[in-house]
C-alpha cells in the first residue's frame, strides 16, 4: 500500500468514529460520560468489550506465539471463563449494590481514604503503561508506513493520534466509548477472517484440510499435562487465565465502567457471560492466522522473524499483498484504539472521582473537573510514548509493561481481603503493604530457576495477591479498635 492509501484509511477510519460520536454524544452530561446514563444495550457492550480486551498487543503477539508456544494459550483463554463466571456473581452483584461510578470507592468504605486513594493509584499506575505500550506499537506502524517516508516527526505521529482519539471521547465518553468499540471489534474480527481467507487462498487450503495441515506442520498442540515444570502445563495456565480475568476485568475500572453502563445487574450478567463465551472462538481465530502465517514463510521460503511480534506485520506488509497489507492496517488500527479510547475515559473517571473527589452531584464543578483531566491523561499518553521511544530498546519497554503488570497483584490482594473476610486494618500502612507484595514477586520471579528449580511465570499475579493478603493481615486492627 502506498502512504497516500494508508492515509485514506486512517482518514476514512477516524471520520466514522466522529460520526459515531456526533449522535452519541449530543445532550451528554457526566452520568453519560461515566455510566452511559445506564442505557447501554447489554448485547452492544458485550461485541465492544471482546475489541477492547484484544488489544493491538493481542494483534500483534498472539499469532506470533503459535511458532514458539503452539496452541496452549487457549488453556489460558479456557480459565478466563471461570474468571468471568467469579466477577458476574461476585463483583458485579457488590458493585451495582453500592451503586458505584468507580469500583475502587468500594476500598473507602471498606478500609478507608488511605486504601481507597492506593487501590486507584495502582489502576492508574497500570493503565497509563498499559494503554501507552498499545498506542505505542500502533504509532510505531504509521510511523514506518508512512510518515518516515513525508519526514514527519514521530512526536507529530503520536499528537495527532491522540488528539483523534480525544475528540471522538471528550464529550460522550462511555456513552460514545460503547459504539465505537462495537465498530471496532467488527472491524478487527474482520480484519482477522479475511486475512485467513485469503491466506488459505495463496495456500490452496481449504477448512476441511487447514486442521490436518496445522497438525502436519507441528503447531497444533493445545494442551499440556505431562510437564509441571512447563509454563504452558494446563494447571498453571487455566487457573492463571481466571485469575487474570478477576483482576483485569473485575477490579479494572475501564472494563468495569462498560458493565456499569448496563440497565441492571440482571443485564450486566448477562453480558458478561456471553462476553465470555465470545472471547474464546476470537482468540482461536488469532491462532489459526498465527498457524497460516507460518506455513505460509515455509511455503515461500521467508525466514521467521527472531521477534514473534514481528511475523504478522511482516508478512501482511511485504509478502502477501495490498489486500492483506489493507486490513492488517484497518485490525491493528481497531485493536489499538478500541483499548486506548476505553483507557482515557476510564482514566479520566477515576482520576475526577478517586483522586479529585468530585462530587458528582455538582454537574458544573465535575464537569469542569472531567474535562481537565482528560486533557491531561492526553498529555500523559503522550510524554509516556515518547519516553518509550527515547528508550528505543523493546526489551526495555516490554519490561516496563511487565512492572506494570505486577500493580494488579494488591488489588487481588485488597478485594479478597475485603471481600472475603471481616477484618479491619491499619489504613495508613495499606500502601507499604501493596509496595512490599509487588517487590517480592519481582525478587522472586528474578531468582526462582535458581531457588526452585523452575522459572515463575502468569501464576506470579496469584502469589501477589497473597502476599498483600497476608500483609494485610499483619497490619490488622485488634478486635477492640475495630
Amino acid at each position: 500500500m502506498s502512504p497516500l492509501n494508508i492515509i485514506l484509511v486512517v482518514v476514512g477510519y477516524f471520520s466514522l468514529l466522529l460520526s459515531i460520536s456526533y449522535f452519541t454524544s449530543r445532550k451528554a452530561d457526566n452520568k453519560a460520560f461515566f455510566l452511559g446514563n445506564k442505557q447501554s444495550p447489554w448485547y452492544v457492550v458485550a461485541f465492544g468489550m471482546v475489541g477492547a480486551s484484544l488489544s493491538g498487543v493481542t494483534f500483534i503477539s498472539v499469532p506470533g506465539w503459535v511458532s514458539s508456544t503452539e496452541f496452549s494459550y487457549m488453556q489460558m483463554v479456557f480459565g478466563y471463563m471461570l474468571g468471568y463466571i467469579v466477577v458476574a456473581n461476585i463483583l458485579l452483584p457488590l458493585y451495582y449494590r453500592l451503586n458505584l461510578t468507580s469500583i475502587y470507592s468500594y476500598l473507602k468504605g471498606r478500609f478507608g481514604v488511605v486504601s481507597y486513594k492506593t487501590g486507584a493509584s495502582f489502576f492508574l499506575l497500570s493503565r497509563i503503561i498499559g494503554a501507552s505500550f498499545r498506542l505505542f506499537l500502533m504509532a510505531n506502524v504509521l510511523q514506518i508506513t508512512v510518515f518516515d517516508a513525508w519526514n514527519v516527526p514521530f512526536a507529530l505521529t503520536v499528537l495527532i493520534t491522540i488528539m483523534l482519539i480525544w475528540l471522538y471521547t471528550f464529550k460522550g465518553g462511555i456513552k460514545t466509548i460503547i459504539w465505537t468499540d462495537s465498530l471496532q471489534t467488527l472491524f478487527m474480527l474482520l480484519s482477522v477472517g479475511i486475512s485467513i481467507y485469503l491466506i488459505m487462498d495463496k495456500l490452496d487450503m481449504n477448512a476441511a484440510s487447514l486442521v490436518s495441515s496445522i497438525n502436519d506442520y507441528g503447531c497444533g498442540k493445545m494442551f499440556e499435562f505431562d510437564d509441571w515444570s512447563s509454563k504452558q502445563h494446563f494447571v498453571k495456565q487455566f487457573f492463571t487465565g481466571a485469575f487474570i480475568t478477576i483482576v483485569m476485568t473485575g477490579l479494572d475500572q475501564d472494563m468495569m465502567q462498560k458493565n456499569l453502563s448496563c440497565k441492571n445487574l440482571k443485564e450486566a450478567k448477562k453480558n458478561m457471560y456471553w462476553y465470555g463465551l465470545a472471547f474464546i472462538p476470537a482468540n482461536m481465530l488469532f491462532l489459526l492466522l498465527g498457524a497460516l502465517l507460518l506455513m505460509f514463510a515455509q511455503h515461500e521460503g521467508i525466514a521467521l522473524p527472531q521477534r514473534g511480534d514481528d511475523l504478522f506485520p511482516i508478512l501482511a506488509t511485504q509478502y502477501l499483498g495490498p489486500v492483506v497489507g489493507l486490513f492488517f492496517l484497518v485490525g491493528l488500527m481497531a485493536a489499538a484504539y478500541s483499548s486506548a479510547d476505553s483507557a482515557l475515559t476510564s482514566l479520566t473517571t477515576s482520576f475526577t472521582v478517586d483522586i479529585l473527589g468530585a462530587d458528582e452531584n455538582d454537574e458544573v464543578k465535575t464537569k469542569k473537573l472531567r474535562i481537565r483531566s482528560h486533557l491531561l491523561f492526553s498529555f500523559v499518553l503522550l510524554l509516556v510514548i515518547l519516553i518509550f521511544k527515547a528508550i528505543n530498546d523493546d526489551s526495555v519497554i516490554s519490561a516496563i509493561f511487565t512492572v506494570a503488570g505486577y500493580t494488579y497483584g494488591p488489588l487481588l490482594g485488597l478485594y479478597a481481603f475485603g471481600l472475603f473476610t471481616s477484618i479491619q486494618v491499619k489504613d495508613k500502612w495499606v500502601p507499604v503493604v501493596t509496595i512490599v507484595a509487588p517487590i517480592l514477586c519481582y525478587v522472586l520471579a528474578q531468582n526462582s530457576m535458581e531457588w526452585f528449580g523452575f522459572k515463575l511465570g502468569f501464576e506470579l499475579l496469584m502469589l501477589n495477591g497473597l502476599l498483600t493478603f497476608i500483609g494485610l493481615l499483619i497490619i490488622r486492627r485488634s478486635k477492640a479498635k475495630s
